[in-house]
């Protein structure tokens, strides 16, 4: 029996830390209730205390969304925890995730703290959180560049004051996914009261490996994954829900773990979150892009119109998207023009498609894509 794999979206709290990004209320509500239809087990709707539209947001959410865990941001301190309470009151499922740097980094030059003060201030902060839900995550911000005796210390006496979910940032990106397996395995296997909380992954892209450093967490054991659509996120982005959920589905052999995503929204939600929030999926994008499913080489095309499977992994359709496109370029061989002739309804014997082809090249030459009007006038001229 497959593990199962919680997916914890954070589009609406760390995606909208995007440089450029607002998103209004009624936006924020929409995307919410796509990820909840997509299938998504947590929604972190924002970080309630930084302002009163963060506030509304995690209590519109909270309002509305009753078959999803909404989840409020703050940091470890009692202000922001009661703020987030009060915010998620509705919440049929409250999450308060709280939390604080165990980099010594972060405990130098930002928090100002020794190892045994931050320590403190964790535990303090998971009890009082516990005033308001038993459902508490706490962050281990900097994890990928901390000491691993310190995190394992962490990690214990914060389950013992009684968080449920322990979420391991690459806070910034720093990690290879060798090391960010490791991590998890060695809190898996250091830590005597583990089998009390979720391992959550939590990687930036700084180094373009947010997807690949989570992936390689779940190996190493944990049971949630915290992403956005198409990756948005602070500076470089955050791991890309669509590219981990297709991870699972393609690669069932290497991980053997399910989640509750409906991949068939998966084209539909980007494309919201894309319009919503300005930020243009790239084409060569995975699982999104344009160019995911599209073909231009002659031997690509070939292949493809042969059998999908030689070069696509992903049926289009499993993500919502129509088809394979075949983009006609001068590098487009025979196979390619016959198929897009013949679903234009033109079917021409070998001398005569000849002709056609010695025409089609000399234009592709000349243009980035040879499209169907293109078309039209080569067969319609002799």
């Amino acid at each position: 029996m497959p593990d199962r794999v919680f997916v914890f979206d954070t589009t609406l709290r760390d995606g909208e830390q995007s440089p450029g990004v607002r998103l209004s209320m009624s936006q924020k509500l929409e995307i919410g209730e796509a990820l909840a239809q997509l299938g998504v087990d947590i929604i972190e709707a924002g970080f309630p205390i930084s302002s009163p539209g963060d506030f509304e947001a995690v209590n519109t959410l909270a309002k509305a969304l009753k078959d999803v865990q909404v989840c409020g941001l703050t940091r470890a301190r009692e202000k922001d925890i009661d703020v987030a309470g009060e915010a998620l009151k509705p919440a049929s499922n409250p999450r308060i995730h709280t939390g604080l740097g165990v980099s010594d980094n972060h405990l130098q030059f930002k928090l100002k703290m020794s190892r045994e003060e931050a320590l403190e201030t964790g535990v303090k902060a998971v009890k009082h959180a516990k005033r308001y839900t038993d459902n508490i995550e706490y962050f281990m911000e900097d994890s990928g560049r901390a000491d691993r005796s310190y995190v394992y210390k962490v990690v214990e006496e914060v389950i013992k004051a009684g968080a449920t979910t322990i979420n391991v940032p690459d806070t910034t990106g720093y990690t290879l996914p060798m090391e960010y397996r490791d991590l998890m395995a060695g809190i898996r296997e250091n830590v005597p009261n583990i089998d009390k909380a979720v391992l959550s992954c939590h990687c930036h892209n700084d180094l373009g490996m947010a997807t690949a450093n989570t992936l390689a967490g779940v190996i190493g054991g944990a049971r949630q994954v915290e992403v956005t659509v198409n990756g948005i996120g602070e500076r470089a982005g955050n791991t890309a829900l669509e590219e981990v959920a297709m991870a699972f589905v393609i690669r069932e052999d290497l991980f053997n773990v399910q989640t509750r995503i409906q991949c068939k929204n998966l084209l539909a939600i980007s494309r919201l979150v894309s319009h919503y929030t300005g930020m243009m999926v790239q084409r060569n994008k995975a699982v999104v892009g344009a160019n995911a499913y599209a073909h231009s080489s002659g031997i690509h095309q070939d292949g493809v119109l042969k059998e999908r499977s030689t070069y696509e992994i992903i049926d289009p359709a499993m993500v919502g998207a129509e088809k394979s496109e075949i983009i006609l370029t001068a590098r487009s061989g025979r196979h390619g023009l016959k198929h897009r002739l013949a679903e234009m309804g033109f079917n021409f014997n070998e001398d005569r498609f000849e002709e056609i082809y010695s025409k089609f090249i000399e234009v592709a030459d000349k243009k980035t894509e040879v499209l169907d009007d293109d078309l039209k006038e080569l067969v319609t001229t002799r």
